[in-house]
C-alpha cells in the first residue's frame, strides 16, 4: 500500500463516507486501463460456493470496504446469479463510480425461467445484453466488457465487431475475452484491440504459460487471473477432511475429491515453506507469485469475508525474492497436481 487519502461520496440517499487507501496500480498491457494490482472477483457473493455467510447488506459493506482499501477493479457477469451479482455490485459501487473499474461479461443465453441455457454471443444479442448490464450496474459505460466464453459456432470476428460498435457508441470502453486460445485472441484483436484476457491461472493451473501469456506479451494485452487461489485450495484452509455443502461447486470438481485434496497437499506445504519465514500466509505467497510473473497481471481473488480480503490485499506488498521465486518454480515442477480442474461439461466451454 502507498499513501492514504480521505473522501466523501454521496449515495442515492444517505451520504456514504469512505476513507481511501491507495494501492499499487497496474496497467492492462498497451491499453492505458489502470487497475489495482489486486482486484476483487464478486461471483462468490451470489453463487457457487455454498450458502452466503453474510446478508446482501454485508456484501455491500464488503465491496465498499474493498474500495476503502484501495481496490479499484471489480469483476462480475450477467450470468452470476443470474443477474443479481451485477445488481449487487452496481448498488455497492454507485457512490464511487468514478473511482473504480467495473468489468462484466456477456455470452450466455437464458431460458424463460431466467436460468443459463448455454453459450451464445450472437452479435444481435450482445447490444441488448450490454444495455441490461448497464441498467443493473447503474452505469453509463461498461469499463471492461468480456466475452465470457468463446462460442465455437460463431466467427470471433463477428463478436469483436459487435463490441467495437458498442465502443464507438460509448457504451463500452474496453473489450476483453475469457478462457480464449491464443489464435482466437489474435483474430479478435485484429478487429477490435483486446484490452485484457481473463483465464484461470495459479500455481496449480499453469496452462496459460504455454501459448496464451506469450501472445498477450506480444500483443500488449493485460491478463486477469481468476481463481488465483485455486478456488480456495491454495489458502491452505482446505484439506482432505473439509466438507462442502451440496450447493458448493467444488463438490463437482475432480480436483476437490478427498483423494485429490490429500495428494495436492504437497503444493500447500511448498507455499508454507516460503510463507512461514516471511510471516506470511500460503494465500499471500500464491498471489505474490502471480504478481511477480508480469507487470500487466492483476488477479481477482474472491471472498465474502473481511479478514480474507485484508489477507489477500496484503499480498500486493509481499515482494518475493528471485531466489524464492526460483525455489517455488523448481519445486512446483516436481509436484503433479491431481484431478481435473473442471467437470467435463464445464471444460467443454473453454477455448484453451
Amino acid at each position: 500500500m502507498r499513501s492514504a487519502r480521505v473522501g466523501v461520496a454521496l449515495g442515492d440517499s444517505d451520504p456514504v463516507r469512505l476513507e481511501f487507501t491507495t494501492m499499487h496500480m497496474r496497467t492492462m498491457g498497451n491499453s492505458g486501463l489502470e487497475v489495482s494490482a489486486i482486484g476483487l472477483g464478486c461471483m462468490g457473493m451470489s453463487q457457487s460456493y455454498g450458502p452466503n455467510p453474510g446478508s446482501r447488506d454485508e456484501m455491500i459493506s464488503l465491496l465498499r470496504a474493498a474500495v476503502e482499501r484501495g481496490v479499484t477493479f471489480f469483476d462480475t457477469a450477467e450470468v452470476y446469479g443470474p443477474f443479481v451479482n451485477e445488481e449487487l455490485v452496481g448498488e455497492a459501487l454507485a457512490p464511487v463510480r468514478d473511482q473504480v473499474v467495473i468489468a462484466t461479461k456477456f455470452g450466455f443465453q437464458f431460458g424463460s425461467d431466467g436460468r443459463s441455457a448455454g453459450l451464445t454471443s450472437r452479435p444481435e444479442q450482445i447490444k441488448p445484453a450490454a444495455e441490461a448490464s448497464l441498467r443493473r450496474l447503474k452505469v453509463d459505460t461498461i469499463d471492461l466488457y468480456y466475452q465470457h466464453r468463446v462460442n465455437p459456432e460463431l466467427p470471433i470476428e463477428e463478436v469483436a465487431g459487435a463490441v467495437k460498435e458498442l465502443i464507438e457508441q460509448g457504451k463500452v470502453k474496453h473489450f476483453g475475452m475469457s478462457e480464449a486460445a491464443a489464435q482466437t485472441i489474435r483474430r479478435a484483436h485484429a478487429v477490435q484491440p483486446v484490452t485484457a484476457l481473463q483465464s484461470e491461472y495459479s500455481l496449480w493451473w499453469r496452462r496459460p504459460e504455454e501459448e496464451v501469456l506469450p501472445t498477450l506479451a506480444e500483443l500488449g494485452i493485460g491478463f486477469v487471473p481468476f481463481s488465483p487461489l485455486g478456488k480456495g485450495f491454495l489458502t491452505g484452509k482446505i484439506d482432505k477432511d473439509t466438507e462442502f455443502t451440496s450447493s458448493d461447486i467444488r463438490t463437482s470438481i475432480p480436483r476437490f475429491t478427498a483423494e485429490a485434496r490429500q495428494a495436492n497437499q504437497a503444493l500447500i506445504d511448498l507455499l508454507n515453506s516460503i510463507a512461514e519465514p516471511r510471516n506470511a500466509t500460503a494465500a499471500q505467497v500464491a498471489l505474490a507469485w502471480l504478481l511477480a510473473q508480469q507487470p500487466w497481471i492483476s488477479p481477482i481473488p474472491g471472498t465474502r469475508r473481511l479478514e480474507r480480503l485484508d489477507e489477500n490485499l496484503a499480498a500486493a506488498d509481499l515482494e518475493l525474492t528471485a531466489e524464492e521465486l526460483r525455489d517455488l518454480d523448481d519445486a512446483a515442477m516436481h509436484i503433479k497436481v491431481q484431478g481435473e480442474r473442471y467437470p467435463e461439461h464445464l471444460e467443454r466451454m473453454t477455448n484453451l
